[in-house]
């Protein structure tokens, strides 16, 4: 049966090509795989997962010859311009042969020493994405919902913001201030962005609106990284009402040197050729529907006793700075935080973990983007390329410090804050409707809110992709 792993060899060693065995395999014109381009939608899909698996344990095992076998027959068939299992094909091979080539540093300097990176293309990006899809429209409305209830009654509110770029959230939580019937309160927003130019925008338009609505306002720019920030430097005022709001940033925390913080990872408890067959038995259409029937068997913990419990302090990795972030912004008694992070394990220890991790992650944001957005737009190309192309690259190519995009499902967030002193603040039932709402008005079809133990996730189909929560000060008994 195609794409079944012969008896008596291991998915790592096994060729690819033994996998499609009604084809010939001969070089010719143009092109050392010609027959990879007469394979149907279908056939091309199945066959690009399994040699994304296959390349990448080469990768893992250190077999550069073989990973570049894979890597050159992966080129023949991903495209930036296919449909959806191509186009995360072509990113998942840049990330493999950036990590092919990290093994040489001198030429890995050489090729990116010239490269430039324009801060205002990434903003711009960031701002596509803000446009092409919901996701951070819902997480605004949800986190002004869950702002305006805690601070009812409230004269003065802070607001700190950690990834301060986009004025719409702020517009519109103004104009819901304006109409409280006790009128609204005096309303400071203290901003942090990395570039000054974009807290310098956010200040003049949100100072006009401020205008507009008649609201009491300050504006306190602070540009900075979210990992370099001192929190006593925000300036916390006794009898103001602190609300925090931290969208896709509190996972860079998560940061730390892998080779100084060494933690135990278990077996996963089906083998290698048992999750290859899962992966390539699957026979839908798109990569999403490829990958998510079964995402868990992808490399599911052992059931051994010696395995932590995933609600355990000990499944969480190291993280010396959020523990440390975590301490310094509970002195500062917040009354709400809300924070909205993608719901994907992508802080595995290993690079076979974080690959089959990604490619479920990923599937599905490029699976919604095809849903909702046409192929031709160069706007979707840069949103795919510049955002999760990038962030696919850090997940697979890089270790260490340099990892930063270590991205961590909710429960364990969960268990992240409740360590650290915070209480648990359910997301109301009138915020779910607003973000329903908004998916209904804009026709986001395929989109879906779903409420999980008192907080709500985003998903895709039935695929959840960020997750929000909602947190309080809770003083020490």
């Amino acid at each position: 049966m195609a794409g079944m792993v012969p008896e008596g060899q291991s998915f790592v060693t096994s060729s690819p090509l033994q996998f499609i065995p009604w084809m010939s395999f001969s070089p010719g014109l143009g092109s050392p795989f010609p027959w990879l381009r007469e394979l149907k939608s279908e056939e091309r899909g199945l066959y690009l997962i399994h040699l994304l698996v296959w390349c990448a344990n080469h990768v893992a095992a250190g077999s550069l010859e073989n990973a570049n076998i894979g890597l050159e027959q992966i080129s023949q068939l991903a495209s930036t311009d296919g449909d959806t299992m191509q186009r995360i094909a072509a990113y998942f091979n840049e990330a493999l042969a950036y990590r092919m080539l990290k093994a040489w540093p001198g030429l890995y300097k050489a090729l990116n020493s010239t490269k430039i990176s324009l801060v205002s293309e990434e903003i711009h990006v960031q701002k596509l994405f803000f446009e092409l899809c919901p996701f951070l429209k819902l997480a605004y409305v949800i986190t002004n919902q869950a702002i305006v209830e805690a601070m009812e009654g409230e004269k003065m509110v802070h607001i700190i913001d950690f990834n301060c770029f986009e004025p719409a959230q702020w517009i519109n939580l103004f104009q819901t201030f304006n109409a409280r019937p006790e009128g609204p309160p005096h309303l400071r927003i203290t901003g942090m962005h990395e570039q000054k130019e974009v807290l310098d925008h956010m200040a003049r338009r949100l100072t006009e609106e401020a205008q507009k609505w008649d609201i009491p306002f300050q504006f306190n720019p602070v540009v900075c990284k979210l990992e370099n920030l001192d929190l006593e430097s925000l300036r916390v005022k006794t009898g103001e009402a602190l609300a925090v709001s931290s969208v896709l940033q509190l996972h860079s925390l998560l940061v730390t040197d892998d080779e100084m913080h060494k933690w135990k990872v278990n077996s996963p408890s089906i083998s290698k050729t048992d999750r290859s067959h899962r992966v390539l038995q699957m026979n839908q259409r798109t990569l999403g529907e490829l990958l998510k029937k079964e995402p868990v068997h992808a490399y599911s913990p052992s059931s051994d006793l010696t395995s932590p419990s995933p609600l355990s302090p000990l499944s969480l990795a190291p993280a010396p700075k959020m523990g440390s972030f975590l301490t310094a912004l509970r002195a500062l008694s917040p009354k709400l935080i809300v924070i909205t992070e993608q719901e994907s394990n992508n802080s595995g220890s290993t690079l076979m973990e974080r690959v089959m991790e990604a490619l479920n992650f990923y599937a599905a944001l490029f699976d919604c983007l095809e849903s909702t957005v046409s192929r031709a737009p160069l706007e979707r190309k840069k949103v795919e390329k510049m955002l999760f192309g990038e962030e696919i690259k850090n997940i697979i190519a890089c270790e260490g410090v340099e990892r930063k995009e270590r991205h961590e499902k909710l429960e364990k967030w969960i268990l992240r804050l409740e360590l650290a002193g915070f209480g648990r603040v359910p997301l109301s039932y009138h915020g779910m409707l607003q973000a329903g709402r908004l998916l209904q008005t804009n026709n986001y079809d395929g989109y879906k809110i779903k409420e999980e133990n008192g907080c709500l996730v985003i998903c895709w189909q039935e695929r959840p992709l960020y997750s929000i929560s909602a947190w309080r000060f809770r003083p020490y008994d």
